[in-house]
């Protein structure tokens, strides 16, 4: 009697749940609006702006990654600040990051990096 061994299923359940993770977190950002200025004083940059949540729920936990990106595309810099312990469905958070600016960065760019999904909108007693 020979025994197959499982690898090729093994191998098949962590591609899927790899996949599915990353379709999640791609699918995860897609709620948010982000406005922002970037103001580049001394030798940081000062990135201050909104997050508007835009999710049919509320969300918790909300962090923003600023990053300084040089004229290949690549991230030179990188800064990341918490938001807000709650932004309401449809409602917005103002935001502050400080990011290294290298005199290779040409532009910036902001994006919600972290945040957890509400169970619905936060109520209050």
């Amino acid at each position: 009697m020979t025994v197959r061994p499982a690898a090729p299923l093994v191998r098949r359940l962590v591609t899927v749940a790899v996949l599915a993770v990353v379709v999640a977190t791609a699918a995860a950002q897609a709620p948010f609006r982000i406005t922002y200025n970037v103001d580049r004083a001394g030798g940081r940059t000062r990135i201050a702006g909104h997050v508007f949540n835009d999710a049919p729920t509320d969300v918790i936990d909300v962090y923003v990654t600023a990053e300084a990106v040089d004229g290949n595309g690549k991230v030179v810099a990188r800064g990341i600040s918490f938001v807000s312990p709650s932004i309401r469905q449809g409602g917005s958070a103002p935001f502050e990051a400080a990011v290294p600016a290298p005199p290779t960065a040409m532009t910036f760019r902001v994006r919600v990096s972290n945040f957890r999904q509400g169970l619905g909108s936060l109520q209050a007693p």
